[in-house]
Protein backbone atom coordinates (compact mmCIF):
# COMPACT_ATOMS: atom_id res chain seq x y z
CA UNK A 1 0.00 0.00 0.00
CA UNK A 2 2.76 2.28 0.71
CA UNK A 3 3.84 2.35 -2.49
CA UNK A 4 0.66 3.44 -4.14
CA UNK A 5 0.59 6.04 -1.60
CA UNK A 6 3.74 7.77 -2.54
CA UNK A 7 1.82 7.44 -6.20
CA UNK A 8 -1.24 9.22 -5.04
CA UNK A 9 0.80 12.01 -3.32
CA UNK A 10 2.80 12.37 -6.07
CA UNK A 11 -0.09 12.22 -8.99
CA UNK A 12 -2.07 15.14 -5.84
CA UNK A 13 1.14 16.99 -6.09
CA UNK A 14 1.43 17.78 -9.54
CA UNK A 15 -2.10 18.70 -9.40
CA UNK A 16 -1.59 21.20 -6.84
CA UNK A 17 -2.94 19.26 -3.97
CA UNK A 18 -6.35 18.90 -5.14
CA UNK A 19 -7.97 16.35 -7.94
CA UNK A 20 -11.59 15.05 -8.71
CA UNK A 21 -12.62 11.26 -8.14
CA UNK A 22 -12.98 10.78 -12.17
CA UNK A 23 -9.19 12.29 -12.35
CA UNK A 24 -7.80 9.87 -9.28
CA UNK A 25 -9.82 6.66 -10.74
CA UNK A 26 -8.63 7.82 -14.21
CA UNK A 27 -4.81 7.73 -13.24
CA UNK A 28 -5.02 4.46 -12.27
CA UNK A 29 -5.91 4.28 -8.64
CA UNK A 30 -8.79 2.31 -7.14
CA UNK A 31 -11.17 2.88 -3.92
CA UNK A 32 -9.12 1.01 -1.71
CA UNK A 33 -6.63 3.52 -2.49
CA UNK A 34 -8.88 6.45 -2.03
CA UNK A 35 -10.24 4.81 1.34
CA UNK A 36 -7.01 3.99 2.86
CA UNK A 37 -5.85 7.55 1.63
CA UNK A 38 -8.99 9.27 3.98
CA UNK A 39 -8.70 6.68 6.50
CA UNK A 40 -5.24 7.19 7.53
CA UNK A 41 -5.96 11.22 7.25
CA UNK A 42 -3.10 12.14 4.61
CA UNK A 43 -6.33 13.05 2.49
CA UNK A 44 -9.64 14.93 2.86
CA UNK A 45 -12.71 14.77 0.84
CA UNK A 46 -13.40 18.52 0.64
CA UNK A 47 -16.95 18.12 -1.08
CA UNK A 48 -18.94 15.30 -3.43
CA UNK A 49 -16.55 14.04 -5.34
CA UNK A 50 -13.00 16.36 -4.50
CA UNK A 51 -10.09 15.07 -2.61
CA UNK A 52 -7.05 17.19 -1.59
CA UNK A 53 -4.01 16.18 0.48
CA UNK A 54 -4.25 17.26 4.23
CA UNK A 55 -0.95 18.97 4.00
CA UNK A 56 -2.76 21.44 2.54
CA UNK A 57 0.11 22.13 -0.18
CA UNK A 58 -0.89 26.05 -0.93
CA UNK A 59 -2.57 26.32 -4.05
CA UNK A 60 -2.28 30.01 -5.67
CA UNK A 61 -5.73 30.09 -6.89
CA UNK A 62 -7.64 27.24 -4.51
CA UNK A 63 -10.99 28.65 -4.84
CA UNK A 64 -10.90 28.59 -8.81
CA UNK A 65 -9.61 25.07 -9.24
CA UNK A 66 -12.08 23.55 -6.80
CA UNK A 67 -14.79 24.98 -8.85
CA UNK A 68 -13.10 24.50 -12.44
CA UNK A 69 -13.06 20.71 -11.30
CA UNK A 70 -16.43 20.59 -10.34
CA UNK A 71 -17.81 23.26 -12.93
CA UNK A 72 -16.17 22.07 -16.27
CA UNK A 73 -18.28 24.05 -18.21
CA UNK A 74 -17.95 27.32 -16.22
CA UNK A 75 -16.10 30.63 -16.93
CA UNK A 76 -14.78 32.87 -14.06
CA UNK A 77 -16.69 36.08 -14.13
CA UNK A 78 -17.45 39.34 -12.95
CA UNK A 79 -15.79 40.16 -9.75
CA UNK A 80 -13.75 36.88 -9.71
CA UNK A 81 -12.47 37.69 -13.17
CA UNK A 82 -11.15 41.42 -12.08
CA UNK A 83 -9.61 39.91 -9.21
CA UNK A 84 -7.88 36.85 -11.35
CA UNK A 85 -7.02 39.95 -13.79
CA UNK A 86 -5.99 42.39 -10.81
CA UNK A 87 -8.33 45.14 -12.16
CA UNK A 88 -10.04 45.24 -8.77
CA UNK A 89 -9.58 46.33 -5.43
CA UNK A 90 -12.96 44.44 -4.21
CA UNK A 91 -12.61 41.12 -2.10
CA UNK A 92 -15.03 38.58 -3.59
CA UNK A 93 -17.23 36.67 -1.46
CA UNK A 94 -18.25 33.92 -4.05
CA UNK A 95 -16.47 32.74 -7.45
CA UNK A 96 -18.81 34.14 -9.73
CA UNK A 97 -19.01 31.69 -12.59
CA UNK A 98 -20.93 31.89 -15.72
CA UNK A 99 -22.78 29.25 -17.39
CA UNK A 100 -24.99 29.11 -20.12
CA UNK A 101 -28.42 29.52 -19.77
CA UNK A 102 -30.32 26.59 -19.85
CA UNK A 103 -27.64 24.73 -18.09
CA UNK A 104 -27.74 22.54 -15.17
CA UNK A 105 -25.52 24.05 -12.04
CA UNK A 106 -23.95 21.48 -10.17
CA UNK A 107 -24.79 22.02 -6.27
CA UNK A 108 -21.29 23.04 -4.81
CA UNK A 109 -21.17 22.99 -0.84
CA UNK A 110 -16.97 24.82 -1.12
CA UNK A 111 -16.29 27.40 -1.98
CA UNK A 112 -19.22 29.72 -1.81
CA UNK A 113 -20.02 29.97 -5.45
CA UNK A 114 -22.62 32.50 -7.24
CA UNK A 115 -23.86 31.19 -10.60
CA UNK A 116 -24.72 33.86 -13.50
CA UNK A 117 -26.61 32.53 -16.60
CA UNK A 118 -25.43 33.99 -19.93
CA UNK A 119 -27.26 34.04 -23.50
CA UNK A 120 -24.80 31.78 -25.76
CA UNK A 121 -23.64 34.04 -27.62
CA UNK A 122 -22.75 35.73 -24.76
CA UNK A 123 -21.40 32.96 -23.07
CA UNK A 124 -19.20 31.70 -25.40
CA UNK A 125 -17.13 34.50 -26.43
CA UNK A 126 -13.85 36.08 -24.34
CA UNK A 127 -13.10 32.89 -22.51
CA UNK A 128 -8.89 32.52 -22.18
CA UNK A 129 -7.71 29.50 -20.36
CA UNK A 130 -5.12 29.43 -17.98
CA UNK A 131 -3.21 26.18 -16.46
CA UNK A 132 -2.82 26.35 -12.61
CA UNK A 133 -0.82 23.60 -10.99
CA UNK A 134 -2.07 21.25 -13.88
CA UNK A 135 -5.59 22.48 -13.60
CA UNK A 136 -7.57 24.14 -16.71
CA UNK A 137 -8.97 27.38 -15.31
CA UNK A 138 -11.60 29.31 -18.02
CA UNK A 139 -11.59 33.44 -17.25
CA UNK A 140 -13.27 35.79 -19.58
CA UNK A 141 -10.80 38.25 -20.94
CA UNK A 142 -10.58 41.78 -19.13
CA UNK A 143 -11.67 43.49 -22.12
CA UNK A 144 -15.31 40.90 -21.82
CA UNK A 145 -15.34 40.93 -18.09
CA UNK A 146 -15.62 44.89 -17.94
CA UNK A 147 -18.52 44.56 -20.64
CA UNK A 148 -20.34 41.67 -18.21
CA UNK A 149 -20.10 44.28 -15.10
CA UNK A 150 -21.61 46.77 -16.86
CA UNK A 151 -24.48 44.12 -18.41
CA UNK A 152 -24.89 42.97 -14.45
CA UNK A 153 -24.14 46.47 -13.05
CA UNK A 154 -27.83 45.87 -10.85
CA UNK A 155 -25.52 43.25 -9.13
CA UNK A 156 -22.18 44.53 -8.70
CA UNK A 157 -22.49 48.03 -8.28
CA UNK A 158 -21.92 50.67 -11.50
CA UNK A 159 -18.93 52.02 -8.95
CA UNK A 160 -17.37 48.81 -9.39
CA UNK A 161 -18.12 48.32 -13.52
CA UNK A 162 -16.62 51.88 -13.98
CA UNK A 163 -13.61 51.51 -11.61
CA UNK A 164 -12.89 48.25 -13.81
CA UNK A 165 -13.39 50.06 -16.93
CA UNK A 166 -10.60 53.27 -15.40
CA UNK A 167 -8.06 49.99 -14.00
CA UNK A 168 -8.50 47.65 -17.81
CA UNK A 169 -7.92 51.27 -20.39
CA UNK A 170 -5.49 53.44 -17.87
CA UNK A 171 -3.56 50.45 -16.06
CA UNK A 172 -3.62 47.22 -17.99
CA UNK A 173 -3.58 47.93 -21.92
CA UNK A 174 -6.61 47.15 -22.92
CA UNK A 175 -8.10 49.00 -25.96
CA UNK A 176 -11.19 51.08 -25.64
CA UNK A 177 -12.35 49.22 -29.20
CA UNK A 178 -11.87 45.59 -27.68
CA UNK A 179 -13.73 46.78 -24.84
CA UNK A 180 -16.76 48.31 -27.51
CA UNK A 181 -16.73 45.09 -29.24
CA UNK A 182 -17.65 42.91 -25.89
CA UNK A 183 -19.90 45.63 -24.90
CA UNK A 184 -21.80 45.44 -27.98
CA UNK A 185 -22.12 41.88 -28.19
CA UNK A 186 -23.48 42.44 -24.11
CA UNK A 187 -25.65 45.46 -25.59
CA UNK A 188 -24.20 47.60 -23.05
CA UNK A 189 -22.33 49.82 -25.75
CA UNK A 190 -24.48 53.10 -25.03
CA UNK A 191 -23.94 52.78 -21.42
CA UNK A 192 -19.87 52.02 -21.88
CA UNK A 193 -19.00 54.75 -24.72
CA UNK A 194 -20.14 58.29 -22.76
CA UNK A 195 -17.52 57.24 -19.87
CA UNK A 196 -15.09 55.75 -22.47
CA UNK A 197 -15.17 59.58 -24.28
CA UNK A 198 -14.72 61.11 -20.67
CA UNK A 199 -11.71 58.95 -19.72
CA UNK A 200 -10.09 59.35 -23.25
Amino acid sequence: MGFKKNELVDFLKKRGGVASYAEIIGAGFSKTHLKAGLNSGWMQKVDRGLYRLSDGTPLSNPDLVAVSIKVPKGTVCLLSALAFHEATNEIPQYVDIAIQRGAYANKIKYPPVKFYRFAPKVWKVGIEKYDIEGHEIKVYSLAKTVADCFKFRNKIGMNVARDALKVAVTEKNITPKEIMQHAKICRVDKIIKPILETML
